[in-house]
């Protein structure tokens, strides 16, 4: 068995008490949130409806008394046999997976190599499980995310909540930042810059199916997701982004593969940057004004 209990606390739920809708939406988003993470690490794919959940079971028990906690116990054939070792380390890449989740979707951005390829880089070789499919993930439990914050910032029923694993052997796995207003503000509010700014660094991943990826911005020190707009749709673009994706690919040191993009950046209530709408990129200098002129058309 994994066990990940969400436990929030604060004004009424100190007493075991929290408003009820509230909590029936914030446990559908943790159930969905942890359906969703729990099929990629069994199955290396991405699914949209908890239901579509193959191999295992997410149960819970009662709420627990002090704060207002419930625990999650996932249920897979892969765990039943303790002692196999590809068991433990689907156990422990399931909260490593969650973790990095729920942290990237609140805006303490991990790194995916530390996080989780360093870790288990053969059983996420084995399982296809890539950086690309963990931002797809992202993407598709952002909105449970932000249910499970609403007996926060709803009802007001409790000010905080936490997550926290436990496999039954090691000590607990805290998961992702305390959920609180700051963090509901960030994962809901979204505010697009009107003027343009040209942004360095390189493609970290890029799926052509999507227009949607990620660029590690020097400045920023992190990788940062995009969109292409619909005028950057087009097969110059397309090649400057997977060539900049396989020179970084094969020199991770340096700064290979460098481009630079016309964006409108998206930002967070406090300007933390968020996400990107690219619409030019270059792998040539364009600071000047005919250069970013003739770019972006």
């Amino acid at each position: 068995m994994v066990e990940i209990s969400l436990s929030y606390s604060g004004g009424l739920a100190d007493n075991n008490v929290i408003d009820m809708y509230d909590a029936a939406r914030g446990l559908a988003g943790f159930h969905r949130s942890l359906a969703l993470t729990t099929h990629l690490v069994l199955h290396g794919e991405i699914i949209t409806q908890a239901p579509s959940l193959r191999d295992a079971q997410i149960i819970t028990t009662t709420p627990e008394q002090g704060s207002w906690k419930v625990t999650a116990v996932i249920l897979a054939g892969i765990w039943t046999v303790a002692t196999a070792p590809k068991d433990t380390v689907a156990g422990a890449l399931l909260f490593s997976a969650y973790d990095y989740v729920i942290k990237e979707s609140l805006g303490f951005h991990p790194t995916f190599e530390k996080s989780l390829g360093e870790q288990h880089e053969e059983y996420l070789h084995k399982k296809k499980i890539t950086q690309e499919k963990m931002d797809s993930l992202i993407e598709k439990t952002e909105s449970s995310i932000g249910d499970m914050h609403r007996p926060i910032v709803a009802s007001k029923t409790a000010t905080k909540a936490d997550l926290v694993g436990h496999n039954g052997k090691a000590a607990n796995f805290t998961i992702g930042p305390q959920l609180t207003e700051t963090t509901y503000s960030y994962l809901s509010t979204t505010v697009k810059q009107r003027s343009d700014v040209i942004l360095v660094g390189s493609i970290s991943s890029f799926n052509i199916n999507t227009y949607k990826g990620r660029l590690f911005v020097y400045d920023e020190q992190r990788p940062v997701p995009f969109e292409l707009s619909d005028r950057a749709r087009n097969t110059e673009v397309l090649v400057q982004l997977t060539q900049s994706l396989s020179a970084n690919a094969a020199n991770r040191q340096g700064r290979a593969g460098t481009v630079r993009l016309v964006a409108q950046r998206l930002v967070s209530s406090t300007g933390r940057l968020k996400a990107l709408i690219v619409h030019g990129v270059s792998t040539e200098d364009i600071s000047n004004s005919t250069a970013y002129d003739d770019l972006i058309g």
